[in-house]
């Protein structure tokens, strides 16, 4: 006990040193500055936008365009193909063959299938559920879609397009965390 008594005794001996004069005149002459208007050291307004990052972003952007045109020009020039129709199957023609007048060689006058797009132009996460029989939740997310269908007949070039919107209901498991 006597420890702490004698520790108490030098702490309450410790005072913090008076401020000398010389400081409370800076003190009042800054203040005195400050109410003026002006202040003792005048920094040039900043602009609230930053335009090393803007210009940075943009020079950026045109290297990502610039390589995406090289890139689909190396394409072009290689004749490589970016989407390909599969060949329809002799036996699933849309149309039925027709016989020619004259011997007995028939020709097929079917479609056959060129193009086909899906398009989402709706996303909604609808959050997590607990579906039946499952023991973890499940993030349900619905996609809203269009799709379209092409078929073109090669012989007479007559076409057919289909297009329909579409629904589609997606369950990921989440794993707790």
């Amino acid at each position: 006990m006597n420890d702490f008594s004698e520790l108490e005794n030098e702490l309450r001996k410790l005072r913090p040193a008076q401020p000398s004069p010389v400081l409370f005149e800076r003190v009042e002459e800054a203040m005195g500055v400050c109410r003026a208007g002006a202040s003792p050291a005048r920094q040039p307004k900043r602009s609230s936008y930053n335009w090393l990052s803007l210009g940075l972003g943009l020079a950026a952007a045109a290297v990502l365009v610039l390589f995406a045109a090289i890139n689909m020009e190396h394409r072009q020039k290689t004749g490589e193909k970016i989407a390909q129709a599969s060949p329809v199957p002799e036996t699933g023609s849309v149309v039925p063959a027709r016989r020619n007048g004259g011997g007995g060689s028939t020709s097929l006058n079917r479609f056959v299938p060129t193009g086909a797009t899906q398009v989402v132009y709706n996303t909604r996460d609808e959050g997590l559920q607990f579906a039946r029989g499952s023991e973890q939740p499940l993030r349900r997310i619905r996609y809203q879609t269009h799709q379209t269908w092409q078929w073109r007949n090669p012989r007479t070039g007559a076409s057919l397009r289909v297009s329909y919107p579409s629904e589609e209901v997606v369950l990921i498991p989440v794993s707790g965390q």
